[in-house]
């Protein structure tokens, strides 16, 4: 029997099982809700059987049958479980997503996998996709909003005591600095959330609305903003668009908040700084780099106190660029999928995590954030249903351009203090 893949429908937390059953009830062990079979793991060392389990039907529904029959030459190759697998003489339709609408009308999955120089074709009945919570988003929405406005509030208050201390002249309304601040980061974070979703949109996958999270008594007063995808990806052209769609839509809007806000901040000598020093250090980018330059030209020996908003902007680019990490289910890491085997990604990942421990001399976050890559790492990525049909030129130009805002945007050391 191969081993199933199962995500829970409720938090999101995957692991593979030593099943094929389409649906596990209450079986979450996180948070005790349904998990949902969304691929299968490609190191399966199962065989193919004649016979079927007691409790599955001879064969597929003759509607079924024939409309995949309209979209491959197919050979009954036989059983894996509770999955029916078909060997794939000729794929006569080259649009799997379409193969998938065309599927589920009926109430069936199928994924399109190579095994031993071999296409096959695995089919099975569809997993339930229960509906979304229609007010828990807008809940968290609204204390994201709240808590963003108090900490945009309290780095107003820092910001206006610069001013004052240097006698400059500048906006002192807290209020309307803190609202700069929390609608900045929240068209950003808000950005990159709907660009995942319009891709899973167009390639239709079931994915949730947004869910911003609250962080209290934090920096910036969130931790960000997740959608959770509730149905497989169904070729690696739709991963690398629901990975790389995210990224680049906040990424284009993170450039001209941090513009902005660089406009906004103040450039003072280093010799006028309080002899008792002590702050908070913000690391570094290559483009945050040009876009100083291009709208500071800050001399040597100056430094740059950051107005709020292009605090905002600065922390756009460190989330484009954690969440480009190729790893696990993080964008980069489906990217990353949509190249290579399970095995091989997971390898990386796992490695990945090590460097990032190794990391954490600069940065002492970087250590939690290993933790989190081996945490989510070890469910793996069960990738695409279709692993066969080949990368189109337009994806792999879109993961070039995801890889350069990588290394744009790459921070090795994003804070410090003295």
């Amino acid at each position: 029997m191969p081993r199933g893949i199962y995500e829970c429908l409720n938090c999101g937390y995957r692991e593979e099982r030593d099943s094929s059953e389409p649906i596990l009830e209450g079986s979450c062990p996180r948070c005790g809700g349904d998990m949902i079979l969304v691929g299968y793991s490609s190191d399966s060392k199962g065989g193919i059987s004649s016979t079927p389990p007691e409790d599955v039907a001879t064969a597929l529904p003759p509607e079924v049958e024939a409309k995949l029959r309209t979209f491959y030459d197919l050979d009954f190759a036989g059983f894996d479980g509770k999955v029916f697998i078909f060997e794939v003489r000729e794929i006569l339709e080259p649009n799997f997503e379409k193969v998938l609408r065309e599927v589920e009308r009926f109430g069936y999955w199928c994924a399109l996998k190579k095994r031993d120089d071999k296409v096959l074709l695995f089919v099975f009945p569809a997993g339930e996709v229960k509906p979304d919570n229609r007010w828990l988003p807008w809940v968290f929405l609204l204390a994201t909003i709240a808590t963003t406005l108090f900490a945009g509030y309290m780095l107003a208050l820092n910001y206006i005591s610069v001013l004052d201390y240097y006698h400059l002249p500048g906006m002192r309304d807290p209020y309307l600095i803190a609202l700069s601040f929390s609608v900045s980061v929240m068209a950003i974070l808000g950005t990159h959330e709907l660009g995942h979703k319009i891709a899973a949109a167009y390639h239709g996958v079931r994915a949730t609305m947004p869910y911003f999270i609250p962080f209290p008594f934090s920096l910036i007063g969130t931790l960000g903003a997740v959608i959770r995808v509730k149905s497989p990806l169904p070729t690696r052209d739709a991963a690398i668009d629901l990975g790389a769609s995210g990224p680049i839509a906040g990424f284009l809007v993170a450039i001209p908040v941090t513009a902005i806000g660089l406009k906004l901040s103040v450039v003072v000598p280093s010799s006028s700084l309080p002899s008792s020093g002590g702050g908070i250090y913000f690391g570094t980018n290559l483009l945050f780099e040009l876009l100083t330059k291009a709208v500071l030209h800050v001399p040597d020996n100056y430094v740059v106190f950051l107005h709020p908003i292009a605090m905002a902007g600065w922390v756009g680019l460190l989330v484009t660029f954690l969440n480009l990490i190729p790893v696990a289910q993080l964008d980069g890491g489906h990217i990353l999928r949509a190249f290579i085997s399970e095995k091989t990604h997971r390898i990386i990942t796992y490695a990945t995590a090590f460097v990032l421990f190794g990391m954490s001399y600069l940065w002492s976050g970087w250590f939690v954030w290993g933790l989190l890559v081996l945490l989510i790492g070890s469910a793996g990525n069960p990738g695409a249903l279709d692993e066969v049909s080949p990368v189109s030129k337009k994806r792999i130009a879109l993961a070039v351009i995801a890889v350069i805002i990588f290394i744009l945007t790459a921070t090795p050391r994003p804070m410090w203090t003295t």
